[in-house]
């Protein structure tokens, strides 16, 4: 049941796009090991078998003045999270363009994963950031991926790669609508009511 309304809440969002200024980079969430890999030598890093590759995007607008109320530099707005298969950069400019609207202006680090973006937004401001930084050039994605992580790992300790991004929608819907309060639960009832289940077909 619970896998079935955070594929509500995943459908919902994705009927909406992001728009203004927004921050990009990709996360690496802990994931189980595939059974079909356990036999091959774990690998280290970011291609590790172990992880699972999420591009995340948050509207973020610069702070007139110094910082936000809570020191941020930058106030957000609307996130997305999305799993990728690989860091190329056909496969990330492809999510953009389905996640994201013409008209935004896009901040990264210098990634060559992020060359071709300028091609799908209006604008792409590439940065080079120093080592340590990159929480204050890109405050909010990673203060989502920090959360996201958290959430998973406080709740659900392991889990499946194919059930990431269940989990993944559940933290956004719920960021996206963290001012909703009590109406919260009404909005999961219209998404759910609007939305055609198909989680049966994923079961193994």
């Amino acid at each position: 049941m619970l896998h079935k309304l955070r594929l509500a809440m995943g459908k919902r969002d994705e009927k909406y796009k992001l728009s203004s200024e927004i921050e990009l980079d990709e996360g690496f969430f802990s994931t189980e090991r595939p059974s079909e890999s356990k036999s091959s030598e774990l690998k280290r890093g970011r291609g590790s078998q172990k992880k699972t590759k999420v591009l995340v995007m948050a509207e973020s607008k610069e702070v007139k003045g110094k910082t936000t109320k809570k020191g941020k530099p930058r106030k957000v707005g609307y996130i997305k999270m999305q799993i990728i298969e690989n860091l190329k950069a056909v496969t990330i400019t492809e999510e953009v363009k389905k996640s994201v609207s013409k008209e935004s202006e896009l901040l990264t680090d210098a990634s060559t994963s992020y060359v071709n973006l300028s091609k799908v937004v209006k604008q792409h401001k590439a940065i080079v950031i120093p080592k340590g930084d990159v929480g204050k050039v890109l405050p909010w994605v990673h203060i989502a991926i920090s959360n996201a992580k958290r959430m998973i790992l406080d709740i659900y300790h392991s889990v499946k790669p194919e059930f990431l991004q269940s989990y993944l929608n559940e933290f956004c819907y719920k960021f996206n609508r963290r001012y909703f309060g009590e109406q919260l639960f009404d909005r999961l009832l219209i998404a759910s009511a609007d939305t055609k289940n198909e989680f049966r077909f994923r079961i193994r």
